[in-house]
Protein backbone atom coordinates (compact mmCIF):
# COMPACT_ATOMS: atom_id res chain seq x y z
CA UNK A 1 0.00 0.00 0.00
CA UNK A 2 1.33 3.32 -0.80
CA UNK A 3 1.07 6.99 -0.59
CA UNK A 4 1.28 10.33 -1.87
CA UNK A 5 1.43 13.36 0.18
CA UNK A 6 1.32 17.44 -1.26
CA UNK A 7 3.08 19.75 1.40
CA UNK A 8 1.06 22.22 2.46
CA UNK A 9 3.12 25.11 3.59
CA UNK A 10 6.59 25.47 3.38
CA UNK A 11 9.17 26.74 6.44
CA UNK A 12 11.28 30.51 5.82
CA UNK A 13 13.93 29.72 8.34
CA UNK A 14 17.49 31.26 9.55
CA UNK A 15 18.67 27.93 9.14
CA UNK A 16 20.50 27.62 5.93
CA UNK A 17 22.08 23.99 6.32
CA UNK A 18 21.60 21.34 8.69
CA UNK A 19 25.17 21.72 10.75
CA UNK A 20 24.33 24.09 13.78
CA UNK A 21 20.54 23.50 13.64
CA UNK A 22 19.27 22.38 17.34
CA UNK A 23 18.94 18.83 17.81
CA UNK A 24 15.72 19.03 19.23
CA UNK A 25 12.71 22.08 19.06
CA UNK A 26 12.97 24.63 21.45
CA UNK A 27 16.33 24.80 22.48
CA UNK A 28 17.12 27.99 20.76
CA UNK A 29 13.81 29.81 21.46
CA UNK A 30 15.15 32.87 20.26
CA UNK A 31 14.97 31.32 16.23
CA UNK A 32 11.76 33.08 14.67
CA UNK A 33 10.93 31.76 11.19
CA UNK A 34 7.83 31.62 9.13
CA UNK A 35 5.13 28.90 7.90
CA UNK A 36 3.81 29.77 4.35
CA UNK A 37 0.95 27.69 3.34
CA UNK A 38 0.69 26.39 0.06
CA UNK A 39 -2.89 27.27 -2.27
CA UNK A 40 -5.14 25.92 -1.81
CA UNK A 41 -5.05 25.21 1.75
CA UNK A 42 -3.49 29.42 2.24
CA UNK A 43 -7.48 30.52 3.14
CA UNK A 44 -8.25 32.18 6.14
CA UNK A 45 -10.78 29.75 6.78
CA UNK A 46 -8.04 26.79 7.20
CA UNK A 47 -6.48 28.05 10.35
CA UNK A 48 -9.46 29.49 11.63
CA UNK A 49 -9.66 29.06 15.87
CA UNK A 50 -5.86 28.46 15.49
CA UNK A 51 -4.57 31.24 17.28
CA UNK A 52 -6.44 30.23 20.66
CA UNK A 53 -3.46 27.51 20.91
CA UNK A 54 -0.29 28.66 22.23
CA UNK A 55 1.89 25.73 20.44
CA UNK A 56 1.93 23.87 17.58
CA UNK A 57 2.87 20.27 16.24
CA UNK A 58 4.60 20.11 12.48
CA UNK A 59 4.36 17.08 10.53
CA UNK A 60 7.50 17.40 7.67
CA UNK A 61 9.71 16.07 5.45
CA UNK A 62 13.06 15.64 5.59
CA UNK A 63 13.89 16.73 2.18
CA UNK A 64 17.72 17.47 1.79
CA UNK A 65 18.44 14.12 3.38
CA UNK A 66 15.39 11.50 1.37
CA UNK A 67 17.00 10.42 -1.30
CA UNK A 68 20.16 9.10 1.03
CA UNK A 69 17.90 6.37 2.46
CA UNK A 70 17.94 4.77 5.52
CA UNK A 71 19.72 2.58 8.07
CA UNK A 72 18.63 0.18 10.70
CA UNK A 73 21.03 1.31 13.33
CA UNK A 74 22.32 5.12 13.91
CA UNK A 75 24.76 6.81 15.92
CA UNK A 76 22.57 9.34 17.98
CA UNK A 77 25.38 12.11 19.18
CA UNK A 78 24.41 12.01 22.58
CA UNK A 79 25.66 8.52 22.93
CA UNK A 80 28.96 10.29 21.60
CA UNK A 81 28.80 9.15 17.91
CA UNK A 82 30.15 5.41 18.89
CA UNK A 83 27.38 3.71 20.45
CA UNK A 84 24.34 2.65 18.28
CA UNK A 85 20.49 1.90 18.29
CA UNK A 86 17.52 1.06 16.11
CA UNK A 87 16.01 3.98 14.17
CA UNK A 88 13.22 3.60 15.78
CA UNK A 89 14.63 4.29 19.12
CA UNK A 90 15.92 7.19 17.73
CA UNK A 91 15.21 10.67 15.82
CA UNK A 92 17.55 10.63 13.33
CA UNK A 93 17.01 12.13 9.53
CA UNK A 94 17.78 8.91 7.74
CA UNK A 95 14.17 6.81 7.98
CA UNK A 96 12.38 4.42 6.32
CA UNK A 97 9.78 7.10 5.41
CA UNK A 98 12.10 10.57 6.31
CA UNK A 99 9.12 12.42 8.34
CA UNK A 100 9.51 14.82 11.37
CA UNK A 101 7.55 16.18 14.15
CA UNK A 102 8.22 19.50 15.61
CA UNK A 103 7.02 21.32 18.86
CA UNK A 104 7.06 25.13 17.87
CA UNK A 105 5.64 28.31 19.18
CA UNK A 106 2.59 30.20 17.48
CA UNK A 107 3.64 33.80 17.81
CA UNK A 108 1.13 35.24 15.29
CA UNK A 109 -1.07 34.73 12.00
CA UNK A 110 -1.06 37.31 9.14
CA UNK A 111 -4.03 36.53 7.17
CA UNK A 112 -3.62 39.80 5.23
CA UNK A 113 -2.29 37.51 2.08
CA UNK A 114 -2.78 34.39 2.06
CA UNK A 115 -1.73 32.44 5.21
CA UNK A 116 1.89 33.05 7.08
CA UNK A 117 2.16 31.47 11.02
CA UNK A 118 4.59 33.18 12.39
CA UNK A 119 6.31 30.67 14.55
CA UNK A 120 9.59 30.39 17.37
CA UNK A 121 12.01 27.83 18.77
CA UNK A 122 11.60 25.32 16.01
CA UNK A 123 14.26 23.35 14.76
CA UNK A 124 13.74 23.06 10.85
CA UNK A 125 15.65 24.16 7.79
CA UNK A 126 14.72 26.79 5.50
CA UNK A 127 12.62 25.31 2.53
CA UNK A 128 11.24 22.54 4.90
CA UNK A 129 8.11 20.97 3.26
CA UNK A 130 5.20 21.01 5.96
CA UNK A 131 2.96 18.21 5.17
CA UNK A 132 0.36 18.63 8.12
CA UNK A 133 -0.12 21.22 11.36
CA UNK A 134 -2.18 20.05 14.13
CA UNK A 135 -2.86 21.78 17.91
CA UNK A 136 -0.93 21.13 21.11
CA UNK A 137 -2.94 19.84 24.02
CA UNK A 138 -0.83 19.85 27.12
CA UNK A 139 -3.88 17.39 28.99
CA UNK A 140 -2.96 14.72 27.00
CA UNK A 141 0.44 15.19 25.15
CA UNK A 142 2.78 16.39 28.35
CA UNK A 143 3.95 13.29 29.86
CA UNK A 144 6.65 14.56 32.60
CA UNK A 145 7.52 11.40 34.10
CA UNK A 146 7.55 9.74 31.00
CA UNK A 147 10.96 7.25 30.37
CA UNK A 148 13.22 8.96 27.96
CA UNK A 149 15.67 6.39 26.99
CA UNK A 150 19.15 7.11 26.78
CA UNK A 151 18.02 11.20 26.32
CA UNK A 152 18.46 11.89 30.54
CA UNK A 153 17.65 15.29 30.03
CA UNK A 154 18.86 18.65 28.42
CA UNK A 155 22.56 18.41 26.83
CA UNK A 156 24.80 20.21 28.65
CA UNK A 157 25.88 23.82 27.66
CA UNK A 158 28.85 25.61 27.33
CA UNK A 159 30.17 29.18 27.42
CA UNK A 160 29.85 31.82 24.77
CA UNK A 161 32.57 34.47 24.74
CA UNK A 162 32.72 36.71 21.77
CA UNK A 163 36.41 38.26 20.25
CA UNK A 164 36.75 41.90 19.47
CA UNK A 165 36.40 41.47 16.12
CA UNK A 166 33.01 39.49 16.56
CA UNK A 167 31.64 41.76 18.74
CA UNK A 168 32.25 44.69 15.77
CA UNK A 169 30.54 42.37 13.27
CA UNK A 170 27.43 41.89 15.74
CA UNK A 171 26.66 45.92 15.87
CA UNK A 172 26.80 46.20 12.00
CA UNK A 173 24.56 42.56 11.89
CA UNK A 174 22.16 42.89 14.43
CA UNK A 175 20.47 46.49 13.16
CA UNK A 176 19.15 43.70 10.91
CA UNK A 177 18.78 40.96 13.06
CA UNK A 178 18.25 42.31 16.58
CA UNK A 179 17.65 38.52 17.75
CA UNK A 180 21.36 37.40 16.38
CA UNK A 181 23.70 37.53 19.55
CA UNK A 182 21.26 35.82 21.69
CA UNK A 183 20.11 33.33 19.23
CA UNK A 184 23.84 32.42 18.21
CA UNK A 185 24.69 32.46 21.86
CA UNK A 186 21.96 29.49 22.44
CA UNK A 187 23.25 27.60 19.32
CA UNK A 188 26.75 27.02 20.10
CA UNK A 189 25.96 26.77 23.96
CA UNK A 190 25.08 23.24 22.32
CA UNK A 191 27.77 21.89 20.95
CA UNK A 192 26.82 21.55 17.27
CA UNK A 193 30.23 19.97 16.67
CA UNK A 194 30.12 16.12 15.40
CA UNK A 195 30.69 13.82 18.64
CA UNK A 196 33.66 12.33 16.99
CA UNK A 197 35.25 16.23 16.30
CA UNK A 198 37.30 17.63 19.47
CA UNK A 199 40.09 19.78 17.52
CA UNK A 200 40.13 23.04 19.95
CA UNK A 201 42.39 24.43 17.11
CA UNK A 202 39.77 24.13 14.42
CA UNK A 203 37.36 26.67 13.51
CA UNK A 204 33.88 25.81 12.19
CA UNK A 205 30.98 27.98 10.64
CA UNK A 206 27.40 28.30 11.08
CA UNK A 207 25.72 29.53 8.36
CA UNK A 208 22.28 32.03 9.48
CA UNK A 209 20.81 33.79 7.88
CA UNK A 210 22.73 35.17 4.94
CA UNK A 211 25.73 35.03 7.62
CA UNK A 212 28.65 32.87 8.20
CA UNK A 213 29.03 32.64 12.36
CA UNK A 214 32.88 31.68 12.52
CA UNK A 215 33.95 29.99 15.92
CA UNK A 216 36.03 27.69 17.81
CA UNK A 217 35.77 25.35 21.03
CA UNK A 218 38.22 24.53 23.82
CA UNK A 219 36.74 22.59 26.74
CA UNK A 220 33.59 24.07 27.81
CA UNK A 221 34.21 27.43 26.34
CA UNK A 222 33.38 28.62 22.59
CA UNK A 223 34.78 32.17 20.81
CA UNK A 224 32.94 33.41 18.53
CA UNK A 225 35.27 34.52 16.47
CA UNK A 226 33.72 36.64 13.36
CA UNK A 227 30.45 37.32 11.53
CA UNK A 228 31.05 37.30 7.68
CA UNK A 229 28.27 38.47 5.21
CA UNK A 230 27.52 35.26 2.04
Amino acid sequence: MNFSFTPIGVIHSPYKEKFGIPRQPSLAPSARMTLELLAPYNHADTVRGLADFSHLWLQFVFHETAARGWRPLVRPPRLGGNDKVGVFASRATHRPNPLGLSLVELIGIDTGNGVILELAGADLLDGTPVLDIKPYIPFVESRPQARAGFIDGPPPRLSVCWSEKALADLAIHRIRHPELATLVEEILAQDPRPAYQDDPLRIYGVRLYQLDIRFRIAGDIVTTLEINAL
